[in-house]
């Protein structure tokens, strides 16, 4: 069983990396930004599909070392 210690270490690094690009990258191309007057919607759907990604990559090479 993979220590639980090490295993919250590992993710608060990954968050704090993922945290730190997306800091200085921002939006991403194909997110969707619409401006009208005092309203914003911002719906980042290339975001959304990257993090998607990310986790299903990470949660099967968890899987896996279980």
């Amino acid at each position: 069983m993979m220590d639980f210690s090490r295993l919250f270490l590992t993710l608060g690094l990954l968050f704090l990396v993922i945290g730190l690009v997306w800091r200085f990258v921002g939006k991403l191309p194909g997110d969707i930004l619409i401006k009208k007057g005092n309203v914003t919607f911002y719906f980042p759907v290339v975001t959304s599909i990257l993090i998607s990604i990310i986790l299903s990559v990470v949660l099967y090479i968890l899987g896996k070392l279980k």
